[in-house]
Protein backbone atom coordinates (compact mmCIF):
# COMPACT_ATOMS: atom_id res chain seq x y z
CA UNK A 1 0.00 0.00 0.00
CA UNK A 2 1.09 3.37 -0.93
CA UNK A 3 0.37 6.87 -1.55
CA UNK A 4 1.30 9.84 -3.54
CA UNK A 5 3.28 11.07 0.11
CA UNK A 6 3.73 7.78 1.35
CA UNK A 7 6.37 4.69 0.34
CA UNK A 8 5.94 0.89 0.72
CA UNK A 9 6.12 -0.74 3.42
CA UNK A 10 9.91 -2.26 4.41
CA UNK A 11 10.55 -5.82 3.55
CA UNK A 12 10.39 -8.10 6.73
CA UNK A 13 8.74 -5.15 8.80
CA UNK A 14 7.06 -7.18 11.30
CA UNK A 15 10.14 -9.46 12.33
CA UNK A 16 12.25 -6.73 12.14
CA UNK A 17 9.35 -4.42 14.74
CA UNK A 18 9.22 -7.44 16.68
CA UNK A 19 13.44 -7.84 16.99
CA UNK A 20 13.57 -3.99 17.80
CA UNK A 21 10.75 -4.50 20.62
CA UNK A 22 12.93 -6.92 22.36
CA UNK A 23 15.69 -4.77 22.44
CA UNK A 24 14.24 -1.80 23.66
CA UNK A 25 12.37 -4.01 26.36
CA UNK A 26 15.76 -5.90 27.19
CA UNK A 27 17.28 -1.97 27.94
CA UNK A 28 14.14 -0.35 29.60
CA UNK A 29 13.51 -3.41 31.56
CA UNK A 30 16.83 -2.86 32.74
CA UNK A 31 16.02 -0.04 34.73
CA UNK A 32 14.06 -0.66 37.25
CA UNK A 33 14.43 -4.84 37.67
CA UNK A 34 17.71 -4.79 39.61
CA UNK A 35 16.01 -2.85 41.78
CA UNK A 36 14.22 -5.54 43.89
CA UNK A 37 17.70 -7.64 43.77
CA UNK A 38 19.56 -4.74 45.27
CA UNK A 39 19.55 -6.34 49.17
CA UNK A 40 20.25 -9.72 47.60
CA UNK A 41 23.15 -8.14 45.88
CA UNK A 42 24.20 -6.10 48.97
CA UNK A 43 24.15 -9.15 51.11
CA UNK A 44 26.19 -11.41 48.25
CA UNK A 45 29.00 -9.11 47.33
CA UNK A 46 29.42 -7.35 50.76
CA UNK A 47 28.25 -3.87 49.95
CA UNK A 48 27.05 -1.14 51.93
CA UNK A 49 23.83 0.91 51.59
CA UNK A 50 25.80 3.84 50.05
CA UNK A 51 28.20 2.01 48.04
CA UNK A 52 24.95 -0.30 46.75
CA UNK A 53 23.28 3.47 45.61
CA UNK A 54 26.23 3.13 42.38
CA UNK A 55 24.97 -0.13 40.86
CA UNK A 56 22.01 1.98 40.03
CA UNK A 57 23.53 5.30 39.53
CA UNK A 58 26.70 4.02 37.58
CA UNK A 59 24.44 2.63 34.96
CA UNK A 60 21.71 5.87 35.31
CA UNK A 61 25.06 7.84 34.59
CA UNK A 62 26.24 5.51 31.46
CA UNK A 63 23.20 5.72 29.92
CA UNK A 64 22.21 9.99 30.37
CA UNK A 65 25.82 10.44 29.15
CA UNK A 66 25.96 8.31 25.88
CA UNK A 67 22.05 8.87 24.82
CA UNK A 68 23.25 11.85 23.09
CA UNK A 69 26.13 10.29 21.46
CA UNK A 70 23.78 7.91 19.59
CA UNK A 71 22.94 10.69 17.28
CA UNK A 72 25.85 10.72 15.82
CA UNK A 73 27.06 7.93 15.84
CA UNK A 74 24.41 6.33 13.73
CA UNK A 75 24.91 9.17 11.47
CA UNK A 76 28.65 8.21 11.11
CA UNK A 77 28.92 4.42 10.98
CA UNK A 78 24.58 3.76 9.89
CA UNK A 79 22.10 2.80 12.58
CA UNK A 80 21.96 -1.07 12.13
CA UNK A 81 26.07 -1.66 12.70
CA UNK A 82 25.26 0.73 15.69
CA UNK A 83 21.96 -1.08 17.08
CA UNK A 84 24.02 -4.38 16.48
CA UNK A 85 26.89 -3.27 18.54
CA UNK A 86 24.75 -2.06 21.60
CA UNK A 87 22.78 -5.32 21.77
CA UNK A 88 25.71 -8.09 21.73
CA UNK A 89 27.88 -4.94 24.29
CA UNK A 90 24.80 -4.94 26.10
CA UNK A 91 24.20 -8.45 26.67
CA UNK A 92 27.94 -9.60 27.38
CA UNK A 93 27.79 -6.81 30.18
CA UNK A 94 24.78 -8.42 31.34
CA UNK A 95 26.46 -11.92 31.30
CA UNK A 96 29.28 -10.00 33.65
CA UNK A 97 26.93 -8.43 35.93
CA UNK A 98 25.62 -11.87 36.81
CA UNK A 99 29.23 -13.19 37.26
CA UNK A 100 30.47 -10.21 39.16
CA UNK A 101 32.30 -11.24 42.36
CA UNK A 102 32.67 -8.21 44.11
CA UNK A 103 31.13 -4.39 44.26
CA UNK A 104 33.91 -3.14 42.06
CA UNK A 105 33.23 -5.39 39.75
CA UNK A 106 29.65 -4.95 39.72
CA UNK A 107 29.73 -1.30 39.09
CA UNK A 108 32.03 -1.32 36.20
CA UNK A 109 29.85 -3.84 34.15
CA UNK A 110 26.73 -1.95 34.89
CA UNK A 111 28.81 1.32 34.04
CA UNK A 112 29.69 -0.69 30.82
CA UNK A 113 26.15 -2.20 29.91
CA UNK A 114 24.80 1.22 30.35
CA UNK A 115 26.70 2.46 28.13
CA UNK A 116 26.18 -0.30 25.39
CA UNK A 117 22.46 -0.15 26.00
CA UNK A 118 21.81 3.78 25.82
CA UNK A 119 21.68 3.46 22.13
CA UNK A 120 18.85 0.90 21.94
CA UNK A 121 15.86 3.00 22.78
CA UNK A 122 15.93 6.12 20.62
CA UNK A 123 17.52 4.16 17.49
CA UNK A 124 15.06 2.07 17.78
CA UNK A 125 12.31 4.76 17.48
CA UNK A 126 14.42 6.36 14.81
CA UNK A 127 14.09 3.14 12.86
CA UNK A 128 10.87 2.52 13.40
CA UNK A 129 9.50 5.83 12.10
CA UNK A 130 11.71 4.82 8.89
CA UNK A 131 10.16 1.37 8.16
CA UNK A 132 7.21 2.93 8.15
CA UNK A 133 5.43 5.41 5.45
CA UNK A 134 4.03 8.26 7.41
CA UNK A 135 0.21 6.64 7.61
CA UNK A 136 1.89 3.95 9.55
CA UNK A 137 3.69 6.34 12.43
CA UNK A 138 0.94 6.43 14.91
CA UNK A 139 0.75 2.46 14.93
CA UNK A 140 4.21 1.98 14.93
CA UNK A 141 4.36 4.64 17.92
CA UNK A 142 1.81 2.83 19.63
CA UNK A 143 4.30 -0.12 19.47
CA UNK A 144 7.36 1.82 20.40
CA UNK A 145 5.51 2.97 23.31
CA UNK A 146 4.79 -0.39 24.99
CA UNK A 147 8.33 -1.38 24.77
CA UNK A 148 9.64 1.12 26.53
CA UNK A 149 6.93 1.72 28.78
CA UNK A 150 6.44 -2.59 29.51
CA UNK A 151 9.81 -2.18 30.92
CA UNK A 152 9.85 -0.52 33.63
CA UNK A 153 6.32 -1.69 34.82
CA UNK A 154 6.85 -5.47 34.29
CA UNK A 155 10.37 -5.12 36.00
CA UNK A 156 9.85 -4.95 39.89
CA UNK A 157 7.46 -7.96 39.37
CA UNK A 158 10.00 -9.96 37.70
CA UNK A 159 12.92 -9.18 39.48
CA UNK A 160 11.40 -10.55 42.63
CA UNK A 161 10.30 -13.38 40.70
CA UNK A 162 13.54 -14.05 39.38
CA UNK A 163 15.57 -13.30 43.01
CA UNK A 164 12.80 -15.39 45.18
CA UNK A 165 13.04 -18.36 42.82
CA UNK A 166 15.93 -18.88 41.09
CA UNK A 167 19.07 -15.88 41.92
CA UNK A 168 19.94 -12.24 41.71
CA UNK A 169 22.24 -13.12 39.28
CA UNK A 170 19.32 -14.19 36.76
CA UNK A 171 18.14 -10.40 36.49
CA UNK A 172 20.87 -10.18 34.88
CA UNK A 173 20.80 -13.32 33.06
CA UNK A 174 17.19 -13.10 31.70
CA UNK A 175 18.84 -10.95 28.74
CA UNK A 176 20.61 -13.04 27.37
CA UNK A 177 17.89 -14.92 25.29
CA UNK A 178 16.20 -11.92 24.88
CA UNK A 179 19.22 -10.11 23.27
CA UNK A 180 20.39 -12.99 21.08
CA UNK A 181 17.17 -13.11 19.18
CA UNK A 182 17.00 -9.57 19.02
CA UNK A 183 20.14 -10.04 17.21
CA UNK A 184 19.32 -12.92 14.83
CA UNK A 185 15.94 -10.44 13.69
CA UNK A 186 17.92 -7.23 13.03
CA UNK A 187 20.74 -8.92 12.09
CA UNK A 188 18.90 -10.71 8.93
CA UNK A 189 16.65 -8.37 8.30
CA UNK A 190 17.17 -4.98 8.89
CA UNK A 191 19.23 -3.28 5.99
CA UNK A 192 21.81 -0.47 6.52
CA UNK A 193 20.90 3.44 7.07
CA UNK A 194 22.70 6.20 4.71
CA UNK A 195 25.65 7.56 6.96
CA UNK A 196 26.42 11.20 7.05
CA UNK A 197 29.91 12.33 8.05
CA UNK A 198 30.76 15.07 10.47
CA UNK A 199 33.46 16.42 12.31
CA UNK A 200 33.18 15.33 16.03
CA UNK A 201 32.27 18.58 18.02
CA UNK A 202 34.43 17.18 21.13
CA UNK A 203 33.51 20.57 23.11
CA UNK A 204 30.43 19.96 22.63
CA UNK A 205 29.81 16.27 23.64
CA UNK A 206 32.33 17.22 26.56
CA UNK A 207 30.16 20.03 27.82
CA UNK A 208 26.80 18.38 27.54
CA UNK A 209 28.23 15.07 29.05
CA UNK A 210 29.76 17.37 32.17
CA UNK A 211 26.45 18.82 32.41
CA UNK A 212 23.76 16.02 32.29
CA UNK A 213 26.73 13.93 34.72
CA UNK A 214 26.76 17.02 37.38
CA UNK A 215 22.77 16.87 37.47
CA UNK A 216 22.30 13.26 37.64
CA UNK A 217 25.06 13.22 40.77
CA UNK A 218 23.40 15.89 42.35
CA UNK A 219 19.65 14.09 41.95
CA UNK A 220 20.94 10.82 43.11
CA UNK A 221 22.77 11.86 45.83
CA UNK A 222 21.12 15.18 46.95
CA UNK A 223 18.69 13.06 49.27
CA UNK A 224 21.90 11.30 51.19
CA UNK A 225 23.60 14.54 51.76
CA UNK A 226 20.81 16.50 52.55
CA UNK A 227 20.46 18.33 49.23
CA UNK A 228 21.73 21.99 49.49
CA UNK A 229 22.87 21.71 53.25
CA UNK A 230 26.05 19.88 51.70
CA UNK A 231 28.66 21.72 49.42
CA UNK A 232 28.80 18.94 47.82
CA UNK A 233 25.96 19.32 45.91
CA UNK A 234 26.37 22.82 45.52
CA UNK A 235 29.16 21.63 43.58
CA UNK A 236 27.22 19.21 41.01
CA UNK A 237 24.46 22.58 40.64
CA UNK A 238 26.99 24.92 39.50
CA UNK A 239 28.83 22.38 37.36
CA UNK A 240 25.48 21.22 35.62
CA UNK A 241 24.64 25.15 35.06
CA UNK A 242 27.87 26.02 33.64
CA UNK A 243 28.07 22.91 31.45
CA UNK A 244 24.66 23.74 30.25
CA UNK A 245 25.38 27.06 29.35
CA UNK A 246 28.76 26.61 27.26
CA UNK A 247 26.75 23.58 25.85
CA UNK A 248 24.12 26.03 24.62
CA UNK A 249 26.32 29.19 23.86
CA UNK A 250 29.08 26.57 21.81
CA UNK A 251 26.06 24.80 19.80
CA UNK A 252 24.84 28.32 18.46
CA UNK A 253 28.01 29.61 17.80
CA UNK A 254 29.67 26.62 15.68
CA UNK A 255 29.08 25.47 12.14
CA UNK A 256 28.89 21.46 12.77
CA UNK A 257 27.68 21.09 16.43
CA UNK A 258 27.51 18.22 18.20
CA UNK A 259 23.57 18.43 18.45
CA UNK A 260 21.58 20.58 16.08
CA UNK A 261 19.43 23.08 18.00
CA UNK A 262 17.77 23.74 15.14
CA UNK A 263 15.81 21.12 15.36
CA UNK A 264 13.70 22.87 18.11
CA UNK A 265 12.51 25.59 15.93
CA UNK A 266 9.83 23.22 14.88
CA UNK A 267 7.26 23.89 17.16
CA UNK A 268 5.79 20.23 17.35
CA UNK A 269 9.15 19.36 18.98
CA UNK A 270 10.36 21.59 21.22
CA UNK A 271 6.70 21.11 22.50
CA UNK A 272 6.96 17.19 22.72
CA UNK A 273 10.30 17.76 24.36
CA UNK A 274 8.65 19.42 26.90
CA UNK A 275 5.75 17.41 27.61
CA UNK A 276 7.99 13.92 27.56
CA UNK A 277 9.86 15.88 30.16
CA UNK A 278 6.89 15.56 32.17
CA UNK A 279 5.77 11.95 31.24
CA UNK A 280 9.07 11.03 32.41
CA UNK A 281 8.09 12.65 35.47
CA UNK A 282 4.42 11.20 36.02
CA UNK A 283 5.48 7.53 35.19
CA UNK A 284 8.63 7.25 36.62
CA UNK A 285 7.52 9.06 39.83
CA UNK A 286 5.02 6.38 40.46
CA UNK A 287 6.69 3.35 40.02
CA UNK A 288 8.87 4.67 42.69
CA UNK A 289 6.41 5.53 44.68
CA UNK A 290 4.22 2.39 44.90
CA UNK A 291 6.72 -0.26 46.23
CA UNK A 292 7.68 1.14 49.11
CA UNK A 293 4.10 1.96 50.14
CA UNK A 294 3.02 -1.66 49.40
CA UNK A 295 6.03 -3.06 50.73
CA UNK A 296 7.35 -1.15 53.81
CA UNK A 297 3.57 0.78 55.20
CA UNK A 298 1.53 -1.95 54.01
CA UNK A 299 3.36 -5.05 54.73
CA UNK A 300 3.02 -6.47 51.28
CA UNK A 301 5.69 -9.12 49.90
CA UNK A 302 7.83 -8.03 47.55
CA UNK A 303 6.42 -10.10 44.65
CA UNK A 304 2.44 -9.01 45.65
CA UNK A 305 3.83 -5.41 45.39
CA UNK A 306 5.18 -6.09 41.84
CA UNK A 307 1.78 -8.11 40.59
CA UNK A 308 0.01 -4.90 41.86
CA UNK A 309 1.96 -2.62 39.97
CA UNK A 310 1.60 -4.67 37.00
CA UNK A 311 -1.46 -4.01 35.48
CA UNK A 312 -0.53 -0.13 35.02
CA UNK A 313 1.25 -2.50 31.77
CA UNK A 314 -2.35 -4.01 30.71
CA UNK A 315 -3.45 -0.04 30.96
CA UNK A 316 -1.17 1.18 28.64
CA UNK A 317 -1.32 -1.82 25.97
CA UNK A 318 -5.61 -1.31 26.11
CA UNK A 319 -4.50 2.66 25.65
CA UNK A 320 -2.62 1.41 22.13
CA UNK A 321 -5.85 -0.94 21.42
CA UNK A 322 -7.98 1.92 21.88
CA UNK A 323 -5.59 4.67 20.32
CA UNK A 324 -6.42 3.60 16.60
CA UNK A 325 -9.90 3.69 17.24
CA UNK A 326 -9.98 7.27 18.68
CA UNK A 327 -8.07 8.76 15.88
CA UNK A 328 -10.55 8.24 13.27
CA UNK A 329 -12.42 11.54 13.83
CA UNK A 330 -10.69 12.92 16.64
CA UNK A 331 -8.20 15.68 16.72
CA UNK A 332 -4.72 14.20 17.96
CA UNK A 333 -4.21 16.79 20.42
CA UNK A 334 -6.80 15.98 22.11
CA UNK A 335 -6.51 12.44 23.16
CA UNK A 336 -3.34 13.78 24.16
CA UNK A 337 -5.46 16.10 26.32
CA UNK A 338 -7.39 12.56 27.34
CA UNK A 339 -4.79 11.08 28.30
CA UNK A 340 -3.34 13.59 31.08
CA UNK A 341 -7.17 14.15 32.46
CA UNK A 342 -7.54 10.23 32.84
CA UNK A 343 -4.05 10.00 34.33
CA UNK A 344 -5.29 12.92 36.49
CA UNK A 345 -8.69 10.72 37.77
CA UNK A 346 -6.52 7.88 38.67
CA UNK A 347 -4.24 10.69 41.09
CA UNK A 348 -6.81 11.63 42.52
CA UNK A 349 -7.62 8.16 43.69
CA UNK A 350 -4.04 7.52 44.50
CA UNK A 351 -4.47 10.92 46.81
CA UNK A 352 -7.43 9.06 49.13
CA UNK A 353 -4.88 5.92 49.60
CA UNK A 354 -5.60 4.81 53.23
CA UNK A 355 -3.37 1.90 55.77
CA UNK A 356 -6.94 -0.13 55.45
CA UNK A 357 -7.86 -0.60 51.68
CA UNK A 358 -8.37 -2.93 49.59
CA UNK A 359 -5.15 -4.47 47.02
CA UNK A 360 -7.89 -4.25 44.18
CA UNK A 361 -8.02 -0.22 44.78
CA UNK A 362 -3.95 -0.35 44.10
CA UNK A 363 -4.47 -2.87 41.00
CA UNK A 364 -7.73 -0.52 39.77
CA UNK A 365 -5.48 2.84 39.60
CA UNK A 366 -2.58 1.46 38.26
CA UNK A 367 -4.68 0.56 35.10
CA UNK A 368 -6.44 3.71 35.07
CA UNK A 369 -3.08 5.40 35.11
CA UNK A 370 -1.49 3.05 32.72
CA UNK A 371 -3.78 3.50 30.48
CA UNK A 372 -3.97 7.64 30.75
CA UNK A 373 0.28 7.82 30.64
CA UNK A 374 -0.05 5.72 27.44
CA UNK A 375 -3.07 7.60 26.08
CA UNK A 376 -1.10 10.70 26.02
CA UNK A 377 2.42 8.98 25.28
CA UNK A 378 1.81 7.22 22.17
CA UNK A 379 0.15 10.17 20.07
CA UNK A 380 2.65 12.62 21.79
CA UNK A 381 5.34 10.67 20.07
CA UNK A 382 3.32 10.71 16.56
CA UNK A 383 3.09 14.61 17.02
CA UNK A 384 6.59 15.16 17.95
CA UNK A 385 8.20 13.95 14.51
CA UNK A 386 5.12 14.87 12.26
CA UNK A 387 6.57 17.71 11.26
CA UNK A 388 10.18 17.29 11.53
CA UNK A 389 12.84 17.29 8.63
CA UNK A 390 13.90 13.73 8.60
CA UNK A 391 17.80 14.47 8.67
CA UNK A 392 17.33 15.58 12.40
CA UNK A 393 16.18 11.88 13.25
CA UNK A 394 18.56 10.44 14.66
CA UNK A 395 19.59 13.17 17.11
CA UNK A 396 15.94 14.39 17.79
CA UNK A 397 15.30 10.87 18.73
CA UNK A 398 17.95 10.62 21.48
CA UNK A 399 17.08 14.31 22.77
CA UNK A 400 13.61 13.11 23.16
CA UNK A 401 14.79 10.25 25.06
CA UNK A 402 17.34 11.87 27.14
CA UNK A 403 15.09 14.68 28.55
CA UNK A 404 12.41 11.22 29.09
CA UNK A 405 15.57 10.26 31.29
CA UNK A 406 16.02 13.07 32.83
CA UNK A 407 12.39 14.40 33.75
CA UNK A 408 12.47 10.78 35.59
CA UNK A 409 15.65 11.38 36.98
CA UNK A 410 14.08 14.88 38.68
CA UNK A 411 10.62 13.32 39.39
CA UNK A 412 12.17 10.66 41.59
CA UNK A 413 14.25 13.14 43.46
CA UNK A 414 11.69 16.09 44.16
CA UNK A 415 8.90 13.32 45.48
CA UNK A 416 11.57 11.63 47.38
CA UNK A 417 12.30 14.44 49.25
CA UNK A 418 9.07 16.00 49.28
CA UNK A 419 8.20 12.60 50.72
CA UNK A 420 11.01 12.97 53.65
CA UNK A 421 10.27 16.21 54.48
CA UNK A 422 6.35 15.82 54.70
CA UNK A 423 6.85 12.93 57.00
CA UNK A 424 8.58 14.55 58.90
CA UNK A 425 6.22 17.86 59.27
CA UNK A 426 3.07 15.69 59.53
CA UNK A 427 4.55 13.40 62.31
CA UNK A 428 5.10 16.92 63.96
CA UNK A 429 1.67 18.13 63.30
CA UNK A 430 0.22 14.62 64.33
CA UNK A 431 2.39 14.64 67.46
CA UNK A 432 0.93 17.83 68.39
CA UNK A 433 -2.49 15.90 69.21
CA UNK A 434 -1.44 12.92 71.35
CA UNK A 435 -1.71 13.82 75.04
CA UNK A 436 -2.71 11.89 78.23
CA UNK A 437 -5.95 14.05 77.62
CA UNK A 438 -6.72 12.79 73.83
CA UNK A 439 -8.76 9.95 74.57
CA UNK A 440 -7.53 6.08 74.13
CA UNK A 441 -4.88 7.05 72.20
CA UNK A 442 -3.37 9.17 75.13
CA UNK A 443 -4.32 8.01 77.45
CA UNK A 444 -2.59 4.46 76.92
CA UNK A 445 0.60 6.09 77.00
CA UNK A 446 1.79 4.24 80.89
CA UNK A 447 5.39 2.96 79.69
CA UNK A 448 8.16 3.30 77.12
CA UNK A 449 6.63 0.41 75.29
CA UNK A 450 3.32 2.00 74.95
CA UNK A 451 5.21 5.28 73.67
CA UNK A 452 7.05 3.57 71.56
CA UNK A 453 3.76 1.78 70.10
CA UNK A 454 1.88 5.10 69.77
CA UNK A 455 4.58 6.64 68.23
CA UNK A 456 4.62 3.94 65.66
CA UNK A 457 1.84 4.65 64.99
CA UNK A 458 2.14 8.57 64.07
CA UNK A 459 4.52 7.85 61.79
CA UNK A 460 2.69 5.29 59.64
CA UNK A 461 -0.52 7.72 59.74
CA UNK A 462 2.62 10.71 58.70
CA UNK A 463 3.92 8.54 56.33
CA UNK A 464 0.46 7.59 54.74
CA UNK A 465 0.17 11.35 54.33
CA UNK A 466 3.05 12.26 52.78
CA UNK A 467 2.77 9.90 50.16
CA UNK A 468 -0.93 11.36 49.82
CA UNK A 469 1.02 14.92 49.31
CA UNK A 470 3.18 13.06 46.54
CA UNK A 471 0.33 12.32 44.31
CA UNK A 472 -1.55 15.54 44.47
CA UNK A 473 1.68 17.30 43.35
CA UNK A 474 1.64 14.73 40.71
CA UNK A 475 -2.14 15.55 40.25
CA UNK A 476 -1.57 18.70 39.94
CA UNK A 477 1.30 18.55 36.79
CA UNK A 478 -1.33 16.71 35.18
CA UNK A 479 -4.04 18.92 35.43
CA UNK A 480 -1.64 21.73 34.33
CA UNK A 481 -0.40 20.11 31.27
CA UNK A 482 -3.61 19.45 29.80
CA UNK A 483 -4.30 23.35 28.22
CA UNK A 484 -0.91 23.45 27.10
CA UNK A 485 -1.31 20.51 24.60
CA UNK A 486 -2.45 22.65 22.30
CA UNK A 487 0.56 24.30 21.78
CA UNK A 488 1.20 21.59 19.14
CA UNK A 489 0.44 22.53 15.38
CA UNK A 490 -1.21 20.06 13.46
CA UNK A 491 0.69 18.26 11.14
CA UNK A 492 -0.67 18.35 7.26
CA UNK A 493 -0.92 14.59 6.77
CA UNK A 494 -2.65 13.71 10.01
CA UNK A 495 -6.35 13.43 8.47
CA UNK A 496 -4.87 10.85 6.05
CA UNK A 497 -2.75 9.20 9.22
CA UNK A 498 -5.98 8.68 11.54
CA UNK A 499 -7.82 6.84 8.64
CA UNK A 500 -5.07 4.20 7.56
CA UNK A 501 -4.26 3.74 11.68
CA UNK A 502 -7.81 2.87 12.17
CA UNK A 503 -7.96 0.48 9.88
Amino acid sequence: MSTETSRPVVPHHKLITVSLMLATMMQSLDGTIANVALPHIQGSLAGTQEQMSWVLTSYILAVAIMTPLTGWLAGQFGRKKVFLISIVGFTVASVLCGLAQNLSQMVAFRLLQGLAGAALVPLSQAILLDINPPERHARAMSTWVMGVTLGPILGPALGAWLTDQMSWRWVFYINIPIGVLALLGLGSFLTESKTRRSAFDFMGFATLSIAIAALQLMLDRGQLKDWFDATEIWIYAAVALVGFYLFVVHSMTTREPFIDLKMFKDRNFSTGAAFIFLIGVLLFATLVLLPPLLQDLLGYPVMTAGLLTAPRGFGTVLASLVFSRLLRNVDVRWVIAAGFAISAISLGQMCNFYLQMDDSIVAWTSVVQGFGVGLAYIPLATLTFGTLAPRFRNEATSVFNLLRNLGSSVGIAAVQALFIRNTQIMHARLGEHVTPFAGSLGANAHSLTELAAINGEVTRQATMIAYNNDFKLMLVLSLAAIPLVFLFRKPQAARTDMHVVAD
